[in-house]
C-alpha cells in the first residue's frame, strides 16, 4: 500500500471578512454610511474593510458587536482565518521556487525511511520537509546546517552528503525530545558508564532499554537511529542544551564490538570535550579530539593493565578469549575486535564470537 498522501485542497482564493460584513448589513437594510456613522469609523475605513483592503481590528470587532449584534469573537475569528489563509497562499507561491531543495536533502530516502510523509504536490512536500527540520524556509535550513560556523562541517561524512547527514542528525534530535532526562551530572554519568559496560554481553532487547534509561538519569539521551544510504556514520554526539547531551548511534558495522566502541567513544567526547562541538564519527577522521575519544573508549572497555595479560599471539584460542572477556567483564566480541585492531588477530579470525545486530522491521 502506498504511503503517498494525495494533494490536500488549498484554495487559491479566500473571501475577506468584509464580504460577510456586507452581506450582514444588506440583510438588515443598513448602508455602509449608516454603519460608519453608528460605529464612529470613517466611511473610507468601512469601505476598505468590505473590500478586504483593511483589517478588522479588535476594537472594530467590538463596535460591530454593538451595532449589528454579531459577537466580536466571530469577527476576530473571521479576520484571523482570512489573514492566515492569505499567508498560506503567499507562502505557497514563495515555496514554488524551492522545489529543487528536495533533491538537496534526498527526500526520497527520507520518505523511504518513514521519517517524512510523501505528497504528490511538490510544494506540500517542501512544507512537510520544513516541518521535519523545524525551520521556516530552505534558506533557514541552509543557514543552520550549511553555515560557516557549524562545527559538524569538519566531518568527512558531512562534507560528502550534508543533506542526508542533516536529516539523520535531525532524527536523533526529534527522538531525544521524547526522552525525559535529568540535568546532566558528570559523576552520575561516569557511574552509568560502568553499569553500561556490564551490559556489553547482553542482547539488544536487554541492553538497549537499560542504556537509554540509565543515561537519561545522568542527563544524556541515547538514541538508536538507522543509517541512511551512503552517509557512513556510526555515531554522533552533541549537546542539545547546557543540561542535556545526546549520543546517537547507528548499526553501521552491525556487530557488538563496533557498537559498544562507538558508544564509549561518544561518551568520551561528552567527558573530555566542550559543549559547543558536534562530533560525527565516520571513516577518515583523524582529528585530535577523535583520537582522544578513541583512546578513552579502548581503555575503558579493556584497561591497558588487563590487556597486557592477553597472549600476543595469533594462535590465541577462542576459549582463552572467552575466559579473558569474562574476567574483565565485557563481551567476547569486544575482545576480538580489540585484538583485530591491535593486529594480533586477522580480521577474518574469531568473528563468530561477535554478536551481530540488525534493525527490527
Amino acid at each position: 500500500m502506498s504511503n503517498t498522501i494525495q494533494n490536500q485542497y488549498m484554495p487559491d482564493y479566500v473571501s475577506p471578512p468584509g464580504e460577510t460584513l456586507l452581506e450582514t448589513i444588506e440583510a438588515i437594510g443598513m448602508s455602509q454610511a449608516d454603519l460608519a456613522e453608528r460605529t464612529g469609523r470613517p466611511k473610507k475605513t468601512i469601505n476598505e474593510i468590505i473590500k478586504g483592503k483593511a483589517a478588522i481590528t479588535q476594537e472594530t470587532a467590538l463596535q460591530l458587536e454593538r451595532v449589528l449584534g454579531v459577537p466580536a469573537s466571530f469577527w476576530n475569528n473571521r479576520e484571523h482565518k482570512y489573514r492566515e489563509a492569505l499567508a498560506r497562499i503567499e507562502e505557497k507561491e514563495r515555496l514554488q521556487k524551492d522545489v529543487e531543495w528536495l533533491k538537496e536533502i534526498r527526500i526520497k530516502e527520507l520518505i523511504k525511511a518513514g521519517w517524512i510523509r510523501s505528497f504528490n504536490d511538490k510544494v506540500q512536500q517542501v512544507q512537510e520537509a520544513l516541518n521535519y527540520f523545524g525551520v521556516a524556509s530552505p534558506e533557514r535550513w541552509r543557514e543552520i546546517w550549511l553555515g560557516a560556523q557549524v562545527s559538524y562541517r569538519r566531518s568527512p561524512a558531512f562534507q560528502s552528503d550534508p543533506g542526508t547527514v542533516a536529516a539523520w542528525l535531525r532524527k536523533g534530535e526529534l527522538d531525544a525530545q521524547g526522552i525525559d532526562c535529568k540535568p546532566y551530572d558528570e559523576s552520575k554519568f561516569k557511574e552509568t558508564l560502568h553499569a553500561a559496560r556490564s551490559l556489553t554481553d547482553k542482547t539488544p532487547d536487554v541492553f538497549q532499554a537499560d542504556v537509554v534509561r540509565l543515561c537519561a538519569k545522568s542527563g544524556v539521551a541515547v538514541v538508536f537511529t538507522p543509517e541512511l544510504p551512503k552517509i557512513r556514520i556510526s555515531g554522533a554526539t552533541r549537546w542539545l542544551n547546557a543540561n542535556k547531551a545526546l549520543i546517537q548511534l547507528s548499526l553501521r558495522y552491525k556487530t557488538d564490538d563496533h557498537l559498544w566502541f562507538t558508544f564509549f567513544h561518544e561518551a568520551g567526547h561528552i567527558l573530555l570535550h566542550g559543549k559547543k562541538d558536534v562530533f560525527i564519527e565516520s571513516d577518515g577522521d583523524t582529528d585530535t579530539k577523535e583520537v582522544e575519544a578513541n583512546r578513552y573508549a579502548a581503555n575503558f572497555l579493556i584497561p591497558p593493565a588487563e590487556l597486557k595479560r592477553l597472549p600476543k599471539s595469533a594462535n590465541i584460542s577462542k576459549k582463552a578469549i572467552v575466559g579473558f572477556a569474562k574476567e574483565v567483564g565485557v563481551s567476547p566480541g569486544i575482545v576480538v575486535g580489540r585484538l583485530q585492531h591491535e593486529g594480533i588477530l586477522k580480521r577474518s579470525f574469531c568473528n563468530e564470537l561477535k554478536q551481530s545486530f540488525a534493525w527490527q522491521k
